[in-house]
């Protein structure tokens, strides 16, 4: 497995886009709306890796610099983006092994604190997340106000 970074509207990153906003819509019936700008996701301000099994793209997940506004953000905030792994990929540890590498570059940039917003028909993320020194934290972003939302967070 090779992680490499790519820009968000990569023709990689936006099949498995794709795939991760169907998983959204079998779960919760509708895909994620949250308005995301390729840009957001370029260094230094961000950072979008994609996982390749050979030539194969199987995981991804990015993350975004944030700051203090009306939606819950703090100043320094680095927030994770479309984290996934085809279901052909799961079980191999490839969704930590993206995490830990947004964790650092996010570091590197200068950013204070991980945060993420996850959904509880995702029990799988809410695992990977709490057992990677993530804490449930005050909501944050467009599903702030949602009731099956929970949002963590993880000090750099």
């Amino acid at each position: 497995m090779q992680i490499r970074p790519v820009r968000f509207d990569h023709p990689d990153a936006m099949k498995l886009n794709d795939l991760v906003q169907l998983e959204y819509a079998e779960r919760y019936g509708d895909g994620d709306v949250t308005p995301m700008d390729p840009a957001q996701f370029d260094p230094p301000q961000g950072l979008y890796l994609v996982a390749y099994d050979g030539t194969e793209p199987v995981a991804s997940g990015g993350w975004r610099a944030q700051e203090a506004n009306g939606e819950g953000y703090a100043d320094g905030d680095a927030e994770i983006k479309r984290m996934y792994v085809v279901r052909e990929a799961r079980g191999r540890g490839l969704a930590r092994r993206i995490l830990a590498a947004l964790e650092d570059s996010a570091r590197e940039a200068g950013r204070t604190r991980m945060v993420l917003e996850t959904g509880i028909k995702q029990p799988e993320a809410i695992a990977l997340y709490t057992s990677s020194g993530y804490a449930p934290a005050e909501k944050f972003g467009l599903y702030r106000c949602y009731e099956d939302s929970r949002c963590f967070a993880k000090f750099l």
